[in-house]
This record gives structure tokens, C-alpha cells and sequence, in this order.
């Protein structure tokens, strides 16, 4: 069952980030009432209208909490596994659906591969981008659920690569 969102509710957008339930509303399309919900995204206070029917498709969900953290630093701790070869545009369109779907464990899996292929070899530009993305999407999120400061989780979530 899909979770519920309220005016007021933290939620995640995968495509987007996390932002802030602002509104519910009811509109008429077509001749068919449609709900909707009206959500904020911090990073750059752009407003979404998404139907309430959609949430599940486009992967809203509520914000990542304690055991989740606990296990995307297990994940961020794990060794990759091999590369077996792919090209860079393999694992790009790969990692692309990975954070498409948007579940902490599956972003966190990108940001370990990525950091360290980075270490291994290098990354190309396409993936310097993600690896950048992926970074900010998981520590602003880690930071609203607890309360730290974005910059605070970040360089703890770097630190885990530090070897």
C-alpha cells in the first residue's frame, strides 16, 4: 500500500530531491476530479504538481530513517563488486535507473561503485556528474533526518572512502 502524503509531510522525489508537502488539492481534468500533490523541493524551490495516483510510478517516498542510514553506511563500507568490463555508458544507463527508483540503499550502491572506480581509475565526465549528484541527494536527505548540518553528513559519508 502506497504511503499517503499530508500538507506539511518531508518527502523524497527521486528525479528531483527532497522537498516539502505544501498542498492536496482536487482539480478537474478533463471531466475527471484528480488529486494532486503540490511539492517544494529545497535545493532549488521549484514546485511539482504530481497526481496522488502517480506517486508510487515516479517513486515518492517518505524521508530515509535511522536503520536505513545505518544501512547505506554499511552499503557505503561494502568493496564494489568487479567491473567485468562494462563500458562507462553501460554502468552510467545502469546507475541512471538505480537513482531513477530512488531508494537510499539503491543510491548509496551508485555512490560506492562510483567512488570507488574513482579511486581505481577515474571517472568520465557523465559519471563525475552523477557521483556529484548522487553525493548531494544522499546527504541532504541523511541531514534533514537528522538534524545535521549538509555539509556534516557529507564529509562523513566521504570519509567511509578514505583509505
Amino acid at each position: 500500500m502506497l504511503k499517503t502524503f499530508n500538507t506539511g509531510d518531508i518527502a523524497v522525489y527521486p528525479a528531483h530531491g527532497v522537498g516539502v508537502i505544501e498542498n492536496v488539492e482536487k482539480k478537474n481534468i478533463l471531466g475527471k476530479e484528480q488529486s494532486f500533490l503540490i511539492m517544494r523541493i529545497f535545493d532549488n524551490d521549484m514546485t511539482i504538481m504530481v497526481p496522488t495516483e502517480n506517486i508510487g510510478k515516479v517513486g515518492i517516498r517518505e524521508l530515509i530513517n535511522k536503520d536505513q542510514i545505518t544501512q547505506v553506511f554499511d552499503i557505503l563500507r561494502e568493496k564494489s563488486p568487479q567491473l567485468d568490463g562494462k563500458t562507462w555508458n553501460k554502468r552510467f544507463r545502469e546507475y541512471s535507473e538505480k537513482i531513477k527508483v530512488g531508494q537510499p540503499n539503491d543510491i548509496a550502491e551508485v555512490m560506492r561503485d562510483l567512488m570507488n572506480l574513482k579511486n581505481e581509475k577515474g571517472l568520465s565526465f557523465g559519471e563525475r556528474k552523477m557521483l556529484d549528484n548522487v553525493k548531494h541527494l544522499l546527504s541532504q536527505e541523511i541531514a534533514l533526518a537528522t538534524n545535521d548540518q549538509v555539509d556534516t553528513v557529507l564529509n562523513n559519508i566521504t570519509k567511509v572512502f578514505d583509505n
